[in-house]
């Protein structure tokens, strides 16, 4: 979907600071780059992707920014799996609880 109607959950992107406006300890690399923060929240108008609009957050800030998605979709994940904690998480109960049976 390329537009959004009043009230549709949609995410933005704003500019917090610009290329070189970063501070003077961050990396060289990083300074090249502006710093963006991304929000989502409930639309307050019609728009396309790409406008300027401004949105309310679930806990009801108003932030004005550019419209970058409509109906975010999560994205983030705990990584993939770590054989490891299986047996670490055997370890602890056992420890804990005399075993798997035992919870």
């Amino acid at each position: 979907m390329s537009y959004a109607k009043k009230d549709d959950w949609v995410q933005i992107s704003k500019t917090v600071l610009k290329a070189g406006e970063r501070a003077p300890q961050v990396p060289a690399d990083t300074q090249d780059c502006d710093l963006k923060m991304w929000v989502k929240g409930f639309i307050q108008e019609d728009a396309e992707i790409g406008d300027e609009v401004e949105i309310v957050t679930a806990i009801g800030r108003h932030v004005v920014g550019e419209l970058c998605e409509v109906n975010p979709k999560y994205t983030h994940t705990y990584g993939n799996f770590v054989p490891e904690l299986v047996q670490i998480q055997r370890q602890v109960r056992e420890l804990t609880f005399g075993g798997e049976n035992n919870e």
